[in-house]
Protein backbone atom coordinates (compact mmCIF):
# COMPACT_ATOMS: atom_id res chain seq x y z
CA UNK A 1 0.00 0.00 0.00
CA UNK A 2 1.34 3.42 -0.89
CA UNK A 3 2.47 5.65 1.93
CA UNK A 4 -0.04 8.29 0.80
CA UNK A 5 -2.93 5.81 1.15
CA UNK A 6 -1.70 4.72 4.59
CA UNK A 7 -1.52 8.35 5.68
CA UNK A 8 -5.04 8.94 4.36
CA UNK A 9 -6.35 6.04 6.44
CA UNK A 10 -4.55 7.37 9.51
CA UNK A 11 -6.02 10.81 8.82
CA UNK A 12 -9.51 9.30 8.62
CA UNK A 13 -8.89 7.53 11.93
CA UNK A 14 -7.92 10.87 13.46
CA UNK A 15 -11.18 12.43 12.23
CA UNK A 16 -13.14 9.45 13.59
CA UNK A 17 -11.38 9.87 16.94
CA UNK A 18 -12.34 13.56 17.07
CA UNK A 19 -15.94 12.68 16.21
CA UNK A 20 -16.03 10.05 18.96
CA UNK A 21 -14.56 12.48 21.49
CA UNK A 22 -17.04 15.23 20.52
CA UNK A 23 -20.07 12.94 20.23
CA UNK A 24 -21.18 13.15 23.89
CA UNK A 25 -21.65 16.91 23.51
CA UNK A 26 -22.95 16.91 19.95
CA UNK A 27 -25.53 14.17 20.64
CA UNK A 28 -26.10 14.97 24.34
CA UNK A 29 -25.07 11.61 25.78
CA UNK A 30 -25.86 11.17 29.45
CA UNK A 31 -22.99 11.96 31.81
CA UNK A 32 -21.12 8.93 33.10
CA UNK A 33 -19.94 5.70 31.56
CA UNK A 34 -21.03 6.36 27.98
CA UNK A 35 -19.32 9.76 27.92
CA UNK A 36 -16.15 8.47 29.58
CA UNK A 37 -16.00 5.55 27.15
CA UNK A 38 -16.40 7.77 24.09
CA UNK A 39 -13.77 10.26 25.25
CA UNK A 40 -11.19 7.71 26.42
CA UNK A 41 -11.57 5.43 23.38
CA UNK A 42 -11.48 8.47 21.08
CA UNK A 43 -8.33 9.80 22.74
CA UNK A 44 -6.54 6.47 22.38
CA UNK A 45 -7.61 6.10 18.73
CA UNK A 46 -6.44 9.66 18.11
CA UNK A 47 -3.05 9.13 19.76
CA UNK A 48 -2.50 5.92 17.77
CA UNK A 49 -3.53 7.71 14.53
CA UNK A 50 -1.08 10.55 15.21
CA UNK A 51 1.70 8.06 15.98
CA UNK A 52 0.91 6.21 12.74
CA UNK A 53 1.12 9.45 10.75
CA UNK A 54 4.71 9.90 11.91
CA UNK A 55 5.94 6.31 11.56
CA UNK A 56 3.99 3.30 10.32
CA UNK A 57 4.15 0.19 12.45
CA UNK A 58 1.82 -2.79 12.31
CA UNK A 59 1.26 -2.71 16.07
CA UNK A 60 -0.66 0.55 15.60
CA UNK A 61 -3.10 -1.14 13.26
CA UNK A 62 -3.56 -4.06 15.66
CA UNK A 63 -4.29 -1.58 18.45
CA UNK A 64 -6.81 0.22 16.22
CA UNK A 65 -8.44 -3.09 15.30
CA UNK A 66 -8.88 -4.00 18.97
CA UNK A 67 -10.06 -0.46 19.83
CA UNK A 68 -12.56 -0.51 16.98
CA UNK A 69 -13.93 -3.84 18.17
CA UNK A 70 -14.12 -2.50 21.73
CA UNK A 71 -16.01 0.60 20.59
CA UNK A 72 -18.50 -1.65 18.76
CA UNK A 73 -18.96 -3.95 21.78
CA UNK A 74 -18.91 -1.29 24.50
CA UNK A 75 -22.60 -0.31 24.35
CA UNK A 76 -23.49 -3.96 25.03
CA UNK A 77 -20.76 -4.58 27.60
CA UNK A 78 -21.33 -1.30 29.47
CA UNK A 79 -25.12 -1.47 29.10
CA UNK A 80 -25.95 1.75 27.29
CA UNK A 81 -27.86 0.24 24.37
CA UNK A 82 -31.01 2.10 25.44
CA UNK A 83 -29.39 5.38 24.33
CA UNK A 84 -29.85 4.93 20.57
CA UNK A 85 -27.60 7.87 19.65
CA UNK A 86 -24.74 6.58 21.78
CA UNK A 87 -25.28 3.02 20.57
CA UNK A 88 -25.15 3.86 16.87
CA UNK A 89 -22.33 6.36 17.25
CA UNK A 90 -20.19 3.72 18.91
CA UNK A 91 -21.14 0.96 16.47
CA UNK A 92 -20.58 3.06 13.32
CA UNK A 93 -17.32 4.68 14.44
CA UNK A 94 -16.02 1.42 15.91
CA UNK A 95 -16.86 -0.44 12.71
CA UNK A 96 -15.11 2.21 10.61
CA UNK A 97 -11.96 2.11 12.77
CA UNK A 98 -11.87 -1.71 12.79
CA UNK A 99 -12.46 -2.02 9.04
CA UNK A 100 -9.79 0.58 8.22
CA UNK A 101 -7.31 -1.21 10.51
CA UNK A 102 -8.13 -4.56 8.91
CA UNK A 103 -7.68 -3.11 5.42
CA UNK A 104 -4.35 -1.62 6.37
CA UNK A 105 -3.18 -4.86 7.98
CA UNK A 106 -4.31 -6.87 4.96
CA UNK A 107 -2.63 -4.61 2.42
CA UNK A 108 0.64 -4.18 4.30
CA UNK A 109 1.14 -7.85 5.22
CA UNK A 110 3.95 -9.57 3.40
CA UNK A 111 3.20 -12.92 1.77
CA UNK A 112 4.76 -15.92 3.59
CA UNK A 113 7.07 -16.67 0.62
CA UNK A 114 8.46 -13.13 0.74
CA UNK A 115 9.00 -13.37 4.50
CA UNK A 116 10.88 -16.70 4.16
CA UNK A 117 13.29 -15.30 1.57
CA UNK A 118 14.45 -12.49 3.81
Amino acid sequence: MEKRNVMAIDGINLVLAILLIASPWILAFPAGTVTYNAVIAGLIIGVVAIAALFAFAQWEEWVNLVLGLWVIASPFVLHFTSDVGALWTHVVIGLAVAVLAAIELWTTARPPAQMASQ
